[in-house]
């Protein structure tokens, strides 16, 4: 069946500006830094955030940051369709990386651990708050769809980790005043749409897996999700009201403390970023 582009753009359009004006993702004179990484999922929040800055009826600001965490081969194909997005939306783009904050890319540092996406996902949170915090930034426009969310959901749910529970819907509050609160303007897109989107339009994006990321938990539960779903369709719709009676249910506010080494917000005495810095140094 001949999928209209037109009709397609609009559909998925309006349900992102639907969920931003929902739940008020966006209010009048915030500035919102987008986590750019060039992949489909943050390519498509920008563009939808700058679709909705268009054609809001109150101003706000927009800028992009992107990360590159050091991958050999993989990353600066990402960074490049960020680049390149941002330019031709006239969106300011802040480049940082592990090597320039941290001293050191992951490549250098993964085999230290159980899955790279241990410290890359410490290090790219810390990078992406800390910047965002000092260029004055409301809020943090992830590109977490509903998939990302379902397979998060499920990620703590076999762990255990209920406490998680309270990251999960598309806005975090702000529990603490160095972290910046999150929102995910593609929290009920579907990953499939937001592909479908890239291709009708030609979107300029990066479209490699990450190569550690088939060690990692998600990428496990990504399949079992997907071949579940193509034997039970509906399976992700399922999964999502179910965690969506869970949100309802109001949530325990975790306390956050500052880290006695770097000062950046952790709910322990040390934050997990200088902890990995302790056993890699």
């Amino acid at each position: 069946m001949k999928i209209e582009k037109e009709e397609f753009n609009k559909k998925i359009f309006s349900r992102i500006n639907r969920l931003i004006d929902d739940y008020q993702l966006i209010k009048e004179e915030e500035k919102i830094a987008v986590a750019l990484s060039g992949g489909k999922d943050s390519v498509l929040t920008l563009h939808a955030l700058h679709d909705y800055q268009m054609n809001a009826d109150f101003d706000f600001d927009l800028l992009a940051i992107s990360v590159d965490e050091g991958i050999e081969g993989y990353r600066q194909h990402g960074i490049d369709s960020a680049v390149r997005n941002a330019e031709l939306l006239d969106i300011p783009l802040i480049q940082k990386s592990f090597k320039c904050e941290e001293g050191f890319a992951l490549d250098d540092i993964y085999s230290n651990f159980k899955s790279a996406c241990i410290p890359c996902g410490v290090f790219r949170r810390t990078i992406l708050n800390k910047t965002a915090y000092d260029v004055g930034a409301d809020k943090i426009a992830t590109g977490h769809n509903l998939d990302d969310e379902i397979q998060s959901f499920l990620m703590s749910f076999s762990r255990g980790d209920t406490v998680k529970f309270s990251k999960f819907g598309p806005e975090l509050e702000q529990i603490h005043e160095k972290l910046v609160p999150r929102i995910k303007p593609l929290w009920n897109t579907p990953e499939k749409d937001v592909g479908t989107w890239a291709v009708l339009n030609g979107i300029d994006i990066h479209l490699a897996e990450c190569p550690y990321s088939s060690l990692s938990l998600r990428a496990k539960i990504k399949e079992f999700l997907n071949n579940t779903e193509s034997k039970h369709p509906g399976t992700k719709e399922n999964v999502m009201n179910s965690f969506i009676k869970i949100l309802d249910v109001e949530a325990t506010s975790t306390v956050l403390n500052e880290c006695e080494n770097c000062g950046e917000p952790t709910s322990g005495r040390i934050c997990k970023a200088c902890e990995i810095r302790e056993t890699i140094a």
